[in-house]
């Protein structure tokens, strides 16, 4: 969330920022500016009382010794009466810091100078485009039936298991998963990531220390016994490692990796977008997670999409990266980068990564701090990426490369499959 710092050094400057994410925050600014003075005027109060306190017990034994019994009661009584006072004043205190809170958590993060305006994906900026577009014949077959003639994924045993989003990978077909999995894994730890296993549910502090709660909580699958939500990416439990830790600055920067199923419930999805691979409510995907001094992150951060446009130039995907406009970004972004391939027999182009700096707005929630040279503690910047989610690259990788002989197994991935064509 945001810092009052953030805030109470520029308010009109804070507004104005929201506006680029579409979000009216005028009235929540203003609310939290007038918190904070309230709570301002009732610590000072409370720190005034503490001090006469201080006084009048120092002067009680004073008082004793003196034979003045009857004023050492009476400023007795004053003493029960401060503190009773006091207790009023910190409930008073926990009640207004705990509704500027709420409202900090309603307020989205601020996007950068470098994101563009505008309000939906067609405002999005084409920053960079590589990769070799495939020459496939007009009839060429989208996915979803490609996986029908080869019998690679079963989509109807999916809604028979389950329902509809979760299909089930046979033979080659789940072979090809791994593969992708174990390649992306193994590019992480080279690039210098540590891999970790996560669990797949998490508590709810660990969603709002990520930002999912509250904004996201409709998209979340929650086990209501436990109070325990099924993750949406890898990013929720491997960022919580650092929630209320205080790292050294030579521990810095933090690079781990981590392959889980993520869990998305998609509400209000549906048409021809949603067919096959398209849309998934589960799906398999290897994040990458960094944490970062702030002075470091952006830097961090165009590593962290060389490394994603790697993966994709290895897999000989045609890609483009885009830079989002304020409309069209995530509530705790900062700002994000897209990457999408390209689908050949469905003739568009498919998202398949997100790489995005939050800068403090994580770090604060987390309370994912670092101690400086200046033996003081200051927030730390999170980022975090796909790299990459499967779905989408498995669609585009079936479609692109179909030929007559069957679907042709890129290069890297040879060694992993075992095969080099599905038949």
């Amino acid at each position: 969330m945001l810092t009052l710092q953030q805030i109470k050094a520029d308010p009109a400057r804070t507004i104005a920022k929201l506006a680029v994410k579409g979000f009216d925050g005028k009235e929540a600014i203003e609310k939290v500016l007038q918190l904070d003075e309230q709570r301002r005027q009732m610590q000072l109060d409370n720190d005034n009382k503490a001090a006469e306190l201080n006084r009048l017990a120092a002067s009680i034994g004073a008082l004793m010794k003196q034979g003045k019994r009857e004023e050492a009661e009476q400023a007795k009584a004053q003493v029960a009466g401060l503190k009773e006072n006091q207790k009023a004043i910190a409930a008073g205190l926990a009640q207004v810091e705990a509704e500027q809170r709420n409202i900090l958590l309603t307020i989205p993060n601020l996007p950068c100078d470098m994101v563009p305006e505008g309000k939906t994906a067609e405002d999005n900026v084409v920053e960079k485009t590589g990769g070799p577009m495939p020459d496939l014949p007009a009839d060429a077959l989208p996915h979803w039936e490609l996986a029908k003639k080869y019998n690679i994924i079963d989509f109807d045993l999916g809604v028979k298991i389950t329902g509809a989003g979760f299909p089930v990978y046979v033979g080659k077909g789940a072979r090809l998963q791994r593969a992708l999995i174990q390649f992306f894994l193994d590019q992480a730890n080279e690039a210098g990531y540590t891999e970790i296993e996560p669990p797949y549910v998490v508590n709810e502090a660990s969603g709002y220390g990520t930002g999912q709660l509250p904004d996201k909580e409709g998209q979340m699958y929650h086990c209501e016994v436990d109070n325990l939500y099924l993750i949406p990416t890898a990013e929720v439990p491997v960022t919580n490692i650092y929630r209320d830790v205080i790292l050294s600055e030579d521990e810095l920067p933090k690079m781990n990796c981590a392959y889980s199923a993520c869990f998305r419930r998609e509400a209000g999805s549906y048409g021809k977008d949603v067919r096959g691979l398209n849309r998934l409510h589960q799906f398999d995907k290897v994040e990458i997670v960094r944490i970062e001094k702030p002075e470091n992150s952006y830097a961090a951060l165009e590593k962290m999409k060389d490394h994603v446009q790697g993966l994709l130039e290895k897999l000989g995907l045609p890609w483009h990266i885009l830079r989002l406009c304020g409309g069209d970004m995530s509530f705790t972004s900062a700002i994000t980068f897209d990457f999408e391939v390209w689908s050949a027999a469905q003739k568009r182009w498919l998202e398949v990564s997100s790489v995005s700096n939050f800068e403090t707005y994580q770090a604060n929630r987390l309370k994912c701090r670092y101690r400086g040279s200046d033996k003081k503690t200051h927030l730390c910047h999170t980022l975090n990426g796909s790299a990459l989610a499967l779905p989408r690259i498995m669609a585009a990788l079936l479609e692109n490369n179909q030929t007559p002989q069957g679907i042709v197994i890129p290069e890297v991935l040879r060694k992993y499959t075992g095969f080099d064509i599905i038949d």
